[in-house]
């Protein structure tokens, strides 16, 4: 490992709201983000898959009466939204770095709000479509760890992931609230509050458009 990583990972050491393997709070936080990371009892959010976590920090700017945790499992990607979190001294801003399959062991039934999902790796080969953050498997987690009616957001350039995860929907029988395909055009890019991620500037400035939808799990 370079001596650079290193730096970061020591760094995310020392940082609370970074939450990982090898911290107390890592075996015992379920259950406990508002007491043990936030200190209040506002709702929680989610953005799985956070990369850098622009959604994480920046939704945390727009939205003080909210607690935003960015979950990856990349320790370097975490650290850059770290930085954000230091610059802006947000405190209700957390990262957890662990498999998003793992969601179970670190978050009670019902103890999120709202989740994210911002331009997930779009899996396309068949074969790999378990791995989708849009399948069924993925869903019954989310399901599980959301409140009554909470909601979940879903952002993807990849026309073919945002076509799959519909028909998934649908067969989910979710309540979809709004979708469109072109968000940049839509009077829904609103809900961005101009947040763009490094990838999603990336592939709009090639031309690609910008997929989203919300939807609720029946109860």
């Amino acid at each position: 490992m370079g001596r650079r990583k290193l730096i970061k990972f020591d760094e995310n050491n020392n940082r609370a709201y970074v939450i990982e393997e090898g911290k107390p709070l890592y075996e015992t936080i379920k259950g406990n983000w508002r007491k043990e990371v936030f200190k209040n009892e506002n709702p929680v959010v989610l953005e799985l898959a956070c990369g850098r976590g622009e959604y994480t920090t920046g939704l945390a700017q727009v939205y003080p009466d909210k607690n935003f945790i960015g979950i990856d499992i990349k320790g370097d990607r975490i650290w850059k939204g770290g930085n954000v979190v230091d610059e802006k001294e947000l405190t209700n801003a957390a990262f957890l770095r662990t498999h998003i399959q793992n969601l179970e062991k670190y978050f009670e039934k019902g103890e999120v709000d709202e989740i994210w999902i911002i331009h997930p790796d779009p899996r396309p080969k068949d074969r790999d479509a378990k791995r989708r953050m849009t399948h069924p498997r993925f869903l019954n987690i989310y399901k599980n760890l959301l409140k009554e009616n909470g909601l979940v957001r879903f952002k993807t350039d990849s026309k073919e992931l945002f076509e799959y995860s519909v028909e998934t929907l649908v067969d989910q029988k979710v309540q979809l609230e709004a979708i469109t395909f072109d968000l940049y055009e839509s009077k829904l890019l609103k809900e961005h509050h101009g947040i763009v991620t490094r990838y999603e500037k990336h592939f709009t400035e090639l031309g690609h458009k910008v997929h989203y939808l919300k939807f609720r799990f029946n109860q």
